[in-house]
């Protein structure tokens, strides 16, 4: 929606951001009617507010944090693994699973110019991160003889790329009909003093909005609406860049359905008690996931009687939700968090600047915020072998090279 320039001028004072129309003369017809059309969508308030909340790090002493339970995979009964293969089996082989993939996000750290689901992992014959989850997903459906709908959330940036991708590749096969892309929500970038930065052509500096943002973006594209009219019981919400990322798995759905939860989630156990990650919790009797940066040294090294770590289930992000679970956690916003970012600008000047370092706050919600939503949520430990092979970094840690060789490494096994 577009507003006159009267309006946003008034708009723009009040909230005391003149530098988002400081080069509103020099710009064309259609970028004019983008700029307006982005103003119109700014709610000036909730970046007020947000930016009041930079560099408050109170936490709430009062909640009460504790370990979750969970289900070790290896560590089930045959007769166990039986049961709840044969459930989730069921419910998929109904055509109750639909597949949602978290994939907004650029190749930028792989120094990658794309979307990051376009990134090739260097196989033979090679395969883009898209390819690698989109045959998963296929070999299901011959399995089980059913189309799972595929849900691809993309970003402003990187959705027509996308969308052109997919395409070029003719939707690897998979029925077209089946694939629908969604777009995340975007909110503007803030330097230091509070001020509301311009990117490179004038416009608004926008960035996404995180992945606690699917919910509501899902809301908001029809996505839930859809799903309902294809009777989807249980929706499978990961990322794009996990190639190991179990996405339609019968013992997870099982394990949900038999205890009567409405979420659940793959953990792998923490590499050692100082692993920089988010991990499951209890707070205030709700699941929840509790960041490595709240975490005192107490609790990061106390085990169980077995000398089990009671903080150890790192959160992989690949997450099992029921659709009543989507309904209850609904489309109102999560609480949002801040990151301090390299972000390029126009100044007030009209120069491009390109920082060295950090200069911008970038707000985002987590998907796990969502979990306190729900009353009940199954944890479910897996192999880090078997389930998790991040691409996130160029090189070292989580890099395609290390990704590549646990993908290779569990195809082997798989093909026994």
């Amino acid at each position: 929606m577009t507003i006159s320039l009267k309006e946003m001028q008034d708009e723009v004072k009040k909230y005391n951001q003149p530098q988002l129309l400081a080069f509103y003369d020099k710009l064309d017809e259609e970028k004019k009617a983008e700029l307006s059309d982005q103003i119109s969508h700014i709610d000036f308030n909730q970046m007020e507010n947000l930016y009041k909340e930079v560099g408050n790090t109170h936490k709430n002493t009062e909640e009460k944090i504790e370990p979750i339970e969970y289900i070790e995979k290896s560590k089930l009964t045959l007769s166990e693994i039986e049961k709840y293969t044969k459930i989730g089996a069921e419910k998929i082989s109904q055509g109750a699973l639909a597949i949602v993939t978290m994939a907004g996000g650029q190749g930028t750290r792989l120094g990658h110019n794309g979307p990051k689901g376009t990134f090739m992992l260097g196989l033979n014959p090679d395969k883009s991160l898209f390819q690698i989850l989109c045959e998963q997903i296929e070999e299901a459906n011959k399995k089980y003889n059913v189309k799972i709908p595929w849900y691809i959330m993309t970003s402003k940036e990187n959705n027509n790329q996308t969308i052109a991708f997919f395409e070029k590749n003719n939707y690897f096969n998979y029925d077209k009909e089946l694939i629908k892309f969604f777009m995340q929500g975007e909110l503007p970038m803030m330097d230091k003093s509070g001020k509301i930065l311009l990117d490179e052509k004038g416009l608004v500096k926008l960035a996404a909005d995180g992945h606690g943002g699917v919910f509501e973006a899902m809301f908001k594209n029809g996505v839930v609406e859809d799903m309902k009219k294809r009777h989807i019981e249980w929706v499978f919400i990961g990322p794009i860049d996990n190639p190991l990322a179990k996405m339609v798995d019968e013992v997870l759905i099982g394990i949900s359905e038999e205890t009567h939860a409405m979420g659940a989630g793959k953990s792998i156990v923490k590499a050692n008690p100082q692993e920089k990650v988010g991990v499951f919790c209890k707070r205030d009797g709700k699941p929840s996931v509790v960041e490595y940066t709240e975490i005192s040294e107490d609790m990061a090294n106390a085990t169980d009687n077995t000398g089990e770590l009671l903080y150890g289930e790192s959160h992989l992000n690949c997450n099992m939700f029921s659709l009543k679970g989507i309904e209850k956690i609904g489309d109102e916003k999560l609480p949002y968090h801040v990151a301090f970012k390299k972000a390029a600008y126009m100044d007030e000047n009209g120069q491009i600047v390109n920082p060295d370092s950090p200069n911008a706050y970038k707000f985002e919600s987590f998907i796990f915020d969502a979990f306190s939503k729900l009353d009940k949520m199954a944890i479910l430990r897996v192999k880090r072998e078997d389930e998790f092979a991040p691409v996130k970094n160029k090189e070292g840690v989580d890099s395609p090279e290390t990704s590549r060789k646990l993908y290779i490494d569990f195809m082997k096994r798989k093909n026994v």
